[in-house]
């Protein structure tokens, strides 16, 4: 009886944890995510001669991302299903993080922790 009541108390502390690490891990990937597209973008306004402010698609720089990733075959959609800057972008202009995932994820990534594509 008492090793199964140390079980449960251990189990309550390391729940909480892990839940909060899948969080945070999450963060970092969409995190990197954007970082990524950020270089695509560059990559194509490079080769392609677009001026500062161009609107650039998702299928535009899905060539510059590597075939068969998970951010490759997501469609410019976060984890969450939320297209980063709602699905165009612009040359010159960082890709933003959508509000309502960074509302889910606040609580273990602040907006510091976004900079610079804090929505």
């Amino acid at each position: 009886m008492v090793v199964v009541a140390i079980i449960a108390l251990l189990a309550s502390i390391a729940v909480p944890n892990f839940l909060r690490a899948r969080k945070r891990s999450q963060a970092t990937r969409m995190l990197e995510d954007l970082r990524v597209i950020d270089s695509a973008i560059d990559q194509y306004a490079i080769e392609n001669n677009k001026s500062s402010g161009a609107t650039v698609l998702w299928a535009d720089i899905q060539s510059y991302l590597k075939k068969g990733s998970v951010l490759y075959n997501s469609g410019g959609a976060d984890l969450f299903g939320n297209f980063y800057s709602s699905g165009s972008f612009s040359v010159d202009n960082l890709p933003k993080l959508k509000s309502a995932t960074f509302q889910k994820l606040s609580d273990v990534a602040p907006s510091d922790f976004w900079s610079p594509y804090y929505p």
